[in-house]
């Protein structure tokens, strides 16, 4: 490895150790300073595989990189275990409507599910930091249309949308209703992580089911 490589490595580690927030690899070439996008993403692949059998690994998130713990480990940093209460089924079947669909309206929502959707479900998921409002539809009426966020991807550990499950693969697992199913199956595994301070799960706070 050479100086400048290894140069341009510490300053990306101690960049993203220092931030409070990701950063995106252009957010990066910013703060860095006269460097080269290339080589920034150069740099991040060869700290993620040094990372990689660490006690923290470094991933990507929605394009943006940042460090954790390793899932691993989990059960050595756990100190309590946070409660947890899942989303009611309507707010899981919202989620993953939009998760798969998105960008889409609250109208366009409410015909794949078949019912009318209360306007608390789709506040409670953007309180959580899951979903976002991504503009308007340019048709009649401008509906808001609505999509998922990078704290979405972080939270279930998906570096995109792409590592959603897909159909073939729900069905080999068996899961015949993906609305239902696949949220779950995501959630359970999210429960294992260790939770921290910036942990978007929706904790310690009942939410209702609809009627």
């Amino acid at each position: 490895m050479s100086d400048a490589s290894d140069d341009m490595e510490r300053a990306i580690e101690a960049t993203l150790f220092a931030s409070e927030d990701p950063l995106t690899v252009d957010a990066l070439v910013i703060h860095l300073g006269d460097v080269a996008a290339s080589d920034v993403r150069e740099g991040l692949r060869n700290l993620a595989k040094h990372y990689s059998k660490r006690g923290i690994a470094l991933v990507e998130r929605g394009k943006r990189w940042q460090f954790q713990t390793a899932p691993d480990l989990a059960h050595i940093l756990r100190r309590e275990k946070e409660q947890v209460r899942r989303l009611s089924r309507a707010g899981t079947e919202v989620l993953a409507i939009i998760a798969y669909h998105e960008p889409v309206s609250r109208a366009e929502i409410e015909a794949i599910r078949g019912v009318q959707t209360a306007k608390g479900t789709l506040d409670v998921l953007m309180e959580a930091g899951w979903v976002r409002a991504a503009g308007r539809r340019e048709v009649p009426g401008r509906p808001i249309i609505y999509a998922t966020t990078p704290d979405f991807l972080a939270h279930f550990g998906l570096a995109s949308r792409r590592d959603l499950p897909g159909i073939d693969e729900l069905r080999a697992s068996g899961l015949l209703d993906p609305v239902d199913d696949v949220f779950d199956t995501l959630s359970g595994e999210r429960d294992e992580a260790v939770a921290t301070p910036d942990d978007r799960s929706i904790s310690n706070r009942q939410v209702d089911n609809e009627a």
